[in-house]
């Protein structure tokens, strides 16, 4: 196994492990909201932390999504390409989704200055910057999947798999 494949499923499973925490941590507050609820009372903070954790659980998940290559996408409809045909479309699509999510975290980091003076409803010492973070941050963790995966996708365009993902080459 190369060094780069290595980092890869090193990465892979970092995502893994931040996803089921935060996973866990909905669950958990989303479990005692209920349960609050239940006895008559009620969570100022639960409704807002629940949306901000599940916004927070997609984010980080598309990044695992994407180091896994289990995103969107037609991997048949390339397979039918010739090699090289299948090979610039999988670099051209990889450069897409670089570009789209270099914009998108260009554009959430610039948004965080604006952001800077709010915050949450519920838990007024919370910064909406701080929540809002996620974008940026999840947009360079997905260039990073999108990179490491790379050459595999390349690897198997060459050989003409249909099922482009990580775990069909496992």
């Amino acid at each position: 196994m190369s060094r780069l494949e290595e980092l890869r499923r090193r990465y892979e499973r970092l995502l893994e492990w931040l996803v089921i925490a935060l996973m866990a941590v909905l669950f958990v507050e989303v479990t005692v909201g209920v349960l609050y609820r239940t006895f008559g009372a009620s969570l100022a903070w639960y409704d807002e932390v629940a949306s901000i954790l599940l916004a927070w659980l997609t984010f980080y998940g598309s990044a695992l999504a994407a180091v896994k290559r289990a995103h969107i996408g037609c991997p048949e409809i390339v397979a039918f390409f010739p090699p090289k045909a299948r090979v610039a479309a999988r670099l051209v699509a990889s450069l897409l989704v670089v570009a789209f999510f270099l914009t998108l975290g260009w554009m959430g980091y610039a948004i965080l200055e604006v952001l800077a003076t709010d915050h949450l409803i519920s838990l007024p010492e919370v910064e909406v910057a701080w929540v809002q973070s996620v974008i940026p941050i999840s947009a360079v963790l997905i260039i990073a999947a999108e990179l490491l995966s790379l050459p595999l996708a390349l690897r198997q365009a060459r050989a003409g798999h249909a099922a482009q993902t990580g775990e069909a080459s496992q």
